[in-house]
């Protein structure tokens, strides 16, 4: 892996490959199977909130936005995996596990710059969920409502795919933004005392100067939270903790630890 050094943040950032990508998910990996219970506890409270908002729209019968939140709702999911990180560190120092410890450190972080960075991350969602707003007031206009809540009937119409169509690629779009500012900003925030700037500098260089391996990083997110969703989001009690515990293997491979070469 090779060094290079960023005018915009002073931090060094390094090429990784592929292969660096997936040895971090077996590190990953590994993390989780240490240490189980954090992952299963963190996993849990995320699929929960992905259980009470899917419930919700379903009592409030607007199953046409149980896609659009489904495309946002990866977002949150770094937020979710603060404890991971910090399982990873410690992991990583060789200090002991205590639920005590553990759960300090994410409650400082609302001191810090965490909170900074959800708020950026909400734009982004408010934006996608404005955008898909709009598609939906433009592509279906006054559509028999019959239709226009039915989304197996949706999907056989040309608007319905024109919609699916056409949201996929702006979700895309604000989703790849988000995703270069914070795949590396969020761990890098809890390991150092830098500020949000400086952090979502360095994940967009990390991003921008290993495309290939951080998108091949970003499908696997992707992937691999659609995939836990499907039943009824319980496979995110294994998904986030691994993806979550890989995250911070991933953030020490393009950003070593301060003095490292």
């Amino acid at each position: 892996m090779n060094t290079a050094t960023t005018a915009a943040d002073r931090y060094p950032v390094r090429s990784i490959s592929v292969d660096d990508v997936y040895s971090a998910l077996s590190e990953g990996w590994a993390d989780f199977r240490a240490a189980p219970e954090f992952g299963l506890f963190f996993g849990g409270v995320y699929a929960f909130a992905g259980i009470l908002i899917f419930l919700q729209l379903w009592v409030w019968d607007q199953p046409l936005w149980i896609l659009p939140l489904a495309l946002a709702f990866p977002l949150i999911g770094p937020f979710a995996a603060i404890g991971l990180y910090e399982v990873s560190r410690r992991r990583e120092r060789g200090e002991p596990l205590v639920w005590a410890e553990i759960l300090d450190v994410i409650w400082r972080e609302r001191t810090r710059q965490m909170p900074t960075m959800a708020f950026i991350v909400l734009a982004g969602f408010m934006i996608w969920m404005w955008s898909a707003a709009m598609l939906i007031a433009i592509v279906l206009g006054r559509m028999n409502f019959a239709v226009y809540s039915d989304i197996g009937a949706l999907l056989t119409t040309g608007n319905g795919l024109l919609l699916l169509f056409l949201g996929t690629i702006v979700g895309g779009a604000i989703a790849l933004v988000l995703f270069s500012v914070t795949a590396v900003s969020l761990p890098m925030l809890l390991d150092r005392e830098v500020d949000y700037v400086t952090a979502m500098l360095t994940s967009y260089t990390a991003v921008t100067r290993n495309p290939v391996a951080m998108l091949t990083w970003g499908a696997i997110v992707a992937v691999g939270v659609f995939v836990a969703m499907v039943p009824f989001f319980l496979g995110l009690f294994i998904a986030l903790p691994v993806l979550g515990h890989t995250t911070w293997h991933i953030y020490r491979k393009v950003v070593p630890p301060e003095g490292a070469a």
